[in-house]
């Protein structure tokens, strides 16, 4: 089962997020990432296998900042490698999405952005959320009403967490049905 840790506050968000995933292994997954917002820049890593292994990923970096989001992962679309591991990132690198549920109509989604020039780098149907926001995002430049204009265009059910380095004091999330 996947799980999705979010954190904005005041104390550095990795140990916050590691910690969190740490809670989850009981519940079985594939794979593990997290993503923290530092000086305006989007910090993300990911890894299969074990938290450990993301842990040995991240080793010494020194990975700031107080706003984050983690995610264990239990395969859906795409085997269980890290290209699939969550957060999944827009084309620019400056928007991470976590997500549990199913996107049904991910593969239509994922052929219109491709059409308009997206780079798709995973085999997840997450990974549509993240461009999708990119578009939005440039629009509206307000993160939780760009996810709420995304979630228009989705048929599916789930459980969203968003953050943005454009938005470095926002986390936003949404949920329908029960992923």
């Amino acid at each position: 089962m996947c799980g999705i840790i979010g954190y904005i506050g005041n104390r550095r968000a990795l140990p916050v997020l590691l910690d969190g995933l740490h809670r989850l292994e009981y519940r079985g997954y594939d794979s593990s990432g997290v993503a923290v917002i530092d000086g305006g820049l989007l910090t993300t890593v990911r890894a299969a296998g074990r938290i450990a292994a993301l842990e040995d990923k991240i080793g010494e970096r020194e990975i700031g900042g107080t706003i984050g989001i983690a995610h264990t992962r239990w395969a859906t679309h795409g085997p269980p490698v890290e290209k699939n591991a969550h957060p999944h990132c827009d084309c620019k690198g400056r928007i991470a999405v976590v997500h549990n549920g199913i996107i049904e109509n991910y593969a239509e989604l994922r052929s219109g952005l491709r059409e308009r020039g997206h780079i798709i780098a995973s085999d997840t149907d997450t990974e549509v959320l993240a461009h999708l926001l990119e578009e939005t995002f440039l629009e509206s430049g307000d993160l939780a009403a760009s996810l709420r204009e995304v979630l228009k265009k989705v048929r599916g059910t789930y459980g969203i967490v968003a953050v943005s380095s454009d938005a470095p004091n926002s986390l936003v999330v949404a949920r329908l049905g029960s992923p």
